[in-house]
């Protein structure tokens, strides 16, 4: 346990943004995870208008450092090419 206020307050501000940040990397990860069971059982118009819930998601949580630029880019890709399959 931090002894020093400031290491007190790090403390308390680190916890605050661990829960946020476990926050949007569950949304994405349930995001893409949805759209892959759409996707998947041909449920093509469905899947389109869920599309943008999943870019959401993924944009949200390279903004906030979650998951870095590229990845998010990556998982962007490969779903909206599992969509034009």
């Amino acid at each position: 346990m931090p002894i020093i206020k400031s290491a007190k307050k790090a403390l308390r501000q680190s916890k605050r943004r661990r829960v946020g940040n476990i926050k949007r990397l569950n949304a994405y990860r349930v995001a893409v995870k949805n759209f892959k069971k759409l996707a998947g059982s041909g449920k093509k118009d469905e899947a389109k208008k869920f599309l943008a819930t999943v870019y959401k998601a993924l944009d949200k949580a390279a903004k906030s450092g979650v998951i870095k630029k590229n990845k998010a880019s990556r998982l962007k890709s490969n779903s909206a090419r599992l969509l034009a399959k």
